[in-house]
């Protein structure tokens, strides 16, 4: 465990050593704010609802994109390097170092959150809110947030190119949050059940609307554990080969 933070604590500093994690943290924050409350069909003040759901719509695309913009660096870098192997000559763990950046990546992405909580204190200012909705919504942008990174991780893991890496985290992510949800409209039966409960949406949906169920926490577990395992394989070959 003390590998594990010692593993965290140094790619957060090495993050905000970067300019990378303040413009990500504003753009962010931009994006998210902009449609929130100032323009869209989400604007708080056009629906007329104290509801943060457009808000967790906007924040989940925004995430989608943003997440591989941090994750491609954090395999991908330190392979082209020559970094990453002489970390793991070290008394540390292939599955410390992979365990220990996503830690540090989905810290970042809690940080960002919170400094959206102004929204929430706003939003009960002009309205009667729903509090546990809201807290569900952030519980289940922090589980897609998780999910994403294990992704980015990934893909991270099997290139030295952090472009290949983003532009593949891009492309795997869309199978879990459009691309299933289509083939589950063109497939009937079991198929077309298969495909839907594969579809990343339908799970955040559901705890963002307030209720957070068993399969939903372990649809996100088992793409989390299955990004950070095959991680940790793709390491594992890299130095066998070596």
């Amino acid at each position: 465990m003390k590998s594990i933070w010692i593993i965290t604590k140094r790619e957060l500093s090495s993050i905000f050593d970067s300019l990378i994690a303040y413009f990500l943290l504003v753009l962010f924050l931009g994006f998210s704010g902009f449609f929130t409350w100032i323009n869209g069909s989400f604007d708080i003040f056009i629906v007329g609802q104290a509801t943060l759901q457009g808000f967790f719509f906007i924040a989940n695309w925004s995430l989608f994109f943003f997440i591989p913009a941090i994750t491609m660096r954090l395999l991908a870098e330190e392979k082209k390097s020559g970094t990453l192997e002489l970390l793991l000559t070290k008394a540390i763990t292939d599955r410390n170092v992979i365990i220990g950046k996503f830690l540090a990546a989905l810290l970042l992405v809690c940080i960002a959150l919170a400094f959206t909580l102004p929204y929430v204190i706003t939003l009960a200012s002009i309205g009667k809110i729903d509090i546990g909705g809201i807290i569900c919504g952030y519980i289940g942008l922090v589980l897609v947030s998780a999910s994403y990174i294990s992704i980015g991780l990934y893909a991270s893991s099997i290139t030295t190119n952090q472009i290949v890496a983003f532009l593949s985290a891009i492309f795997i992510g869309l199978f879990f949050q459009i691309i299933f949800q289509v083939m589950a409209g063109s497939a009937t039966g079991l198929l077309g059940e298969i495909f839907s409960t594969l579809n990343l949406q339908n799970h955040f949906e559901s705890i963002s609307r307030g209720v957070i169920d068993s399969k939903d926490i372990i649809y996100f577990a088992s793409i989390i554990f299955l990004g950070i395992f095959l991680s940790e394989l793709s390491i594992s070959k890299r130095k066998i080969a070596g």
